[in-house]
């Protein structure tokens, strides 16, 4: 496959909404023709008998069982706490403007 031409990489960047110097146009331009040789190689890979795919490896779920198991008392989550009122954790308003 023939190497992409300057104008091709800056209509690509134009695109893309990129402003590239004259070393980054030569670079891209390196970068993206080896790219689509690659990809010119992969169309040649016979895929007859393979199904479609979205996924190459089987999904499962790897969540456990959302089951009741054992907790702290609300007097240990609170031993910490900086402020507590009535069994609650107590924090500033966030939309409080005062300091």
């Amino acid at each position: 496959m023939a190497k992409l031409s300057r104008q091709e990489v800056e209509y690509i960047a134009e695109l893309a909404k990129l402003t590239l110097s004259d070393e980054e146009k030569q670079q891209f331009r390196e970068q993206l023709s080896a790219i689509l040789e690659y990809a010119a190689i992969l169309q040649q890979v016979d895929t007859t008998g393979i199904p479609p795919t979205a996924s190459a490896i089987p999904l499962k779920n790897v969540m456990r069982p959302d089951e009741a198991g054992l907790s702290l008392s609300n007097e240990e989550a609170l031993f910490n706490a900086p402020d507590a009122q009535d069994g609650c954790f107590r924090v500033k308003a966030v939309l409080d403007d005062t300091p």
